[in-house]
């Protein structure tokens, strides 16, 4: 596996002349899982060359475009190598030439903006680079939105991706910071030179304890400022600026020109200077921690200098959040680089797969770290406790966390970090099973790659929300259910697979799981003070109720509640009383002596909601609608069925005023509930039919 890295001409990879292209590329490969693999192809005049790079010399003829003699050198240097992957950086006027002759899979970088390129300033130039490269990458947002603009919606926006320019983070000492203020870049109007050197020689004349360095050029325009405190370093390489940026108290970058990204406030913010930067381009996407600027002139940015020198403190948390909340490092972006090379590879990876062995599991499915132990007590967890007791190594991704802790402008959704993080996971931990639980984040391109890397890899995902057409949230739920199909091994839900109006292969039913550890109170020992127990909500992720919202199983609640004042309810998520979660859930169960089991949308063959198990795996006598065929699991010395609102009723006034009956009837159905429906059981009967492993389970049809 080869990947061949493509620099624009005269692009100077060297120690100490580097552009922000040599930069990137350098600093990014360096951490690639691929370095090993990547070979650097470009022209320099320079000796001093960068690592793993390769100079393609050529003798100038005038007959000839120099991109053609270029390129054409670059071929023959490849000619008897094969090239899995091509990276072309910042020349799409590249890719015409080398799509015909060279059948490398191709990924193009935009450094600069995609409608001021050779190749990418027409709408037909970027739909032809769309069609012939495996991806596009920019380095910001902007970028990105300059090269869709008038684009068709039809175009291929997988191929489309954000990842920054980036750069080193260390630790900074603040209290080490001088009085320093800089400007680094090309010393032009466009940069914003101008009105920085009229504003400063105002600030270094009215602040004698306060000086400014100046690192740059700019032979083609002469713009001098002199002062006794004004320093100009001229140019310095990338090692010098980063160096000296640990000093600099204040960073000023009054770009009047639309910046892609902006090198010189990510390094600034990665080393914690205060910034002040411009609205331009896409500048704002290399820190959220700036003062920003609408319109460049000397008044506006000589007070935004003077607000920072005369405010210590504020520039202190100024430079502190910078630094603190800068994500755009090396490690960062290479990884996504990588991601992507990965997603293009397809090496296998082979495994020996014992079955008497216990398996390696990646288990992905939401823990909700995130909600502090709100929802602890849920189906994915018993599941994972399960998968522990039989003894499996279990390495568990919690994708919903990830996602909304990872979100960043380059990754709005979260969602690319998370995918990489199974890829990669994959990569170190080499899972024999991946088990997914409602894992509606991972895409089908992850595990596509995931299969091809290991054919012996299998996969299988279980799902708890309704998915009959007379449930709720139906269509969504179908979507999001078959969404991986083609990748799934085996499914598992919790309803009769033959009862749902469309097929899934190789799915099975299985319980709602209880377990021991999680299903701790026997209340048929106790008499507890109220009757009858039902709790519900508008979302868990959502926590309380939403205002206007209604819910169907509210009828029969209100002809529950308020025709009959002699029973003693405790509904949760139902009127004005709140859903209850965690510990207080445990706690408010403890004070009922039976449950309703009550789901939403018209019942169906063997579906029910967690809620079954917390009320029988407690040891509350449980009331649930007979068309749920329930009674092929318990028989009437276990559960209570009912058939419709009278025969309810009548049978909650029987078990109130028959505490010996009800209590041996709890007894019975916890009892049973926990013997054959516990998450050992489930977890096991998970893996056996992914593996094609006949084992009966009592509530297994299928054997």
């Amino acid at each position: 596996m080869n990947i061949a890295i493509l620099l624009p001409y005269k692009e100077n990879f060297t120690k100490t002349n580097a552009g922000a292209v040599s930069i990137f590329v350098n600093d990014t490969n360096k951490l690639s899982n691929y370095r090993k693999n990547i070979k650097i192809y470009g022209y320099t005049s320079s000796k001093d060359r960068l690592n793993n790079y390769i100079n393609l010399h050529i003798t100038k003829n005038f007959l000839n475009s120099t991109s053609i003699q270029y390129l054409n050198k670059f071929l023959v240097k490849i000619k008897n190598i094969k090239i899995d992957i091509l990276e072309i950086h910042n020349r799409p006027n590249y890719v015409d030439f080398l799509d015909k002759n060279c059948v490398s899979k191709k990924i193009l970088y935009f450094h600069n903006d995609p409608q001021s390129m050779l190749g990418s300033r027409t709408i037909n130039e970027r739909i032809n680079l769309l069609n012939k490269t495996e991806s596009i990458i920019f380095n910001s947002n902007w970028s990105k939105m300059r090269f869709l603009e008038h684009l068709p919606n039809y175009i291929d926006y997988k191929k489309i991706i954000v990842i920054p320019q980036s750069t080193s983070k260390t630790n900074v000492d603040f209290d080490k910071k001088k009085n320093l203020i800089s400007f680094i870049g090309k010393l032009n109007t466009s940069k914003g030179y101008d009105v920085f050197g009229k504003s400063i020689l105002k600030i270094l004349d009215k602040y004698p304890d306060w000086k400014s360095i100046v690192i740059g050029d700019e032979p083609r325009e002469k713009l001098i400022f002199k002062h006794k405190n004004l320093q100009n370093l001229g140019y310095k390489n990338n090692s010098f600026i980063l160096n000296k940026l640990k000093e600099v108290s204040i960073s000023v970058v009054p770009s009047k020109w639309d910046e892609p990204f902006g090198r010189s406030s990510l390094e600034a913010a990665s080393r914690g200077s205060a910034l002040i930067i411009s609205n331009s381009g896409g500048l704002r996407e290399t820190t959220k921690d700036a003062l920003v600027i609408e319109n460049v002139t000397e008044d506006i940015l000589y007070k935004k200098i003077k607000f920072l020198i005369d405010n210590k403190q504020y520039r202190k948390k100024l430079q502190k959040r910078a630094h603190k909340n800068f994500i755009y490092t090396n490690k960062y972006s290479s990884s996504l680089i990588d991601t992507l090379r990965s997603s293009l590879i397809t090496k296998k990876i082979n495994i020996n797969f014992n079955k008497n062995k216990k398996l390696k599991i990646l288990y992905i499915t939401n823990f909700n770290e995130r909600f502090n132990g709100r929802l602890h007590y849920n189906t994915g967890k018993r599941i994972y406790n399960g998968l522990i007791k039989l003894g499996h190594n279990i390495f568990s991704i919690s994708d919903r966390d990830i996602i909304s802790n990872y979100k960043s402008l380059v990754d709005p959704s979260g969602k690319n970090i998370l995918n990489y993080k199974i890829i990669e996971s994959c990569r170190n931990f080499n899972p024999d099973t991946i088990i997914m639980g409602h894992a509606d984040n991972v895409k089908k391109e992850t595990l596509d790659y995931l299969k091809n890397k290991n054919k012996n890899l299998k996969i299988c995902q279980w799902f708890l929300d309704p998915i009959t057409k007379f449930g709720p949230d139906y269509a969504n739920n179908k979507n999001r259910f078959l969404k991986c199909e083609e990748f799934i091994d085996a499914s598992f839900i919790t309803t009769d697979p033959k009862s749902i109006d469309f097929n899934v292969n190789n799915s099975h039913f299985i319980p709602n799981p209880a377990d021991e550890s999680f299903e701790i109170l026997k209340n048929y020992e106790e008499n507890p003070i109220n009757d009858l127990f039902f709790a519900m909500s508008h979302g868990v992720h959502r926590g309380t109720l939403k205002k206007g919202k209604i819910d169907d199983r509210e009828i029969l609640l209100n002809r529950l509640f308020y025709k009959n004042k002699k029973i003693k309810f405790d509904f949760y998520g139902y009127g004005d009383k709140q859903p209850v979660w965690g510990d207080d859930f445990i706690n408010a169960l403890s004070n009922s002596k039976m449950g309703l089991n009550l789901s939403r949308g018209k019942p169906i063959k063997y579906y029910s909601s967690d809620r079954l198990a917390q009320l029988m795996g407690n040891g509350l006598l449980t009331f649930i609608d007979e068309k749920t065929c329930y009674s092929d699991f318990f028989t009437n010395k276990e559960i209570v069925t009912y058939n419709n609102y009278d025969d309810l009723i009548e049978k909650i006034y029987k078990y109130k005023k028959n505490d010996k009956e009800r209590k041996l009837i709890a007894k019975n159905g916890r009892l049973k509930y926990l013997k054959h429906f516990n998450s050992t059981l489930v977890a096991e009967f998970i893996i056996n039919k992914t593996y094609d492993i006949n084992k009966k389970y009592y509530w297994d049809n299928n054997n």
